[in-house]
């Protein structure tokens, strides 16, 4: 079978991408043609004007977003949590230090050049959601890159230039022109799509779906 190219347009700051992240990976474990798939983590950020550090908490600044009380934001925040914990996540939203995620992004380009962005994103997840780390700030961002195993010169050298700008702009160009608006939104081969953290046999029913097209494809093009 020819290889299937599944894309994952995500933030770092969103918590159902995380959980969308989880469930991907439940789905690739009982995917017969696992081999097959090329995971590609695409950037987007939620909130592109966010400053490197949220001045208020994760609490105020939700409730502050939706027009809610603050025991209304701590209510979505448990229910959130509770959904996490499902997955085997553990959500800290009373830890959690917004910021922009734009440099994260661009490190995640980095480290698809070394083959480690699936490695990046899970640590860079991890320290947003479950640590309490600021993921806006270049000196927090460089030591999360190199936990991944990504050289720290190359990080902090990236950190210091605007190199994968570019390709983060792309990113996010690419997602507005095929309409995605909710993320994680999972793209198979540029063809089929499904917007969410889908559950996990929904998105093996994805992969099942597209595998068999992708067989005749792949016996079409030798023939």
């Amino acid at each position: 079978m020819k290889a299937l190219n599944l894309e994952v347009w995500s933030d770092i700051a969103c918590p159902w991408c995380y959980i969308g992240k989880r469930r991907l990976e439940a789905a690739l474990a009982e995917f017969e043609h696992r081999d097959a798939v090329n995971v590609t983590w695409r950037s987007f950020e939620l909130d592109p004007s966010a400053p490197a550090q949220r001045e208020v908490d994760a609490t105020t600044h939700l409730a502050q977003k939706y027009g809610t009380t603050h025991e209304e934001a701590l209510a979505m925040q448990q229910r959130m949590a509770d959904v996490a914990a499902g997955e085997g996540l553990d959500f800290t939203f009373d830890l959690s230090r917004g910021g922009n995620t734009f440099d994260a992004h661009r490190l995640l380009h980095l480290a698809a050049k070394h083959n480690l962005q699936d490695a990046l994103k899970e640590r860079l997840m991890r320290a947003y959601l479950t640590e309490g780390q600021a993921i806006g700030d270049p000196a927090v961002l460089a030591p999360l890159a190199h936990d991944a195993g990504l050289p720290i010169d190359e990080a902090n050298e990236l950190l210091e230039t605007d190199r994968f700008a570019t390709e983060v702009r792309d990113d996010e160009r690419t997602a507005a022109a095929l309409g995605i608006q909710v993320v994680p939104f999972f793209v198979v081969d540029r063809t089929y799509g499904a917007a969410g953290a889908q559950p996990a046999q929904v998105l093996l029913g994805l992969l099942r779906e597209v595998a068999p097209a992708a067989v005749l494809e792949h016996h079409g093009d030798r023939h």
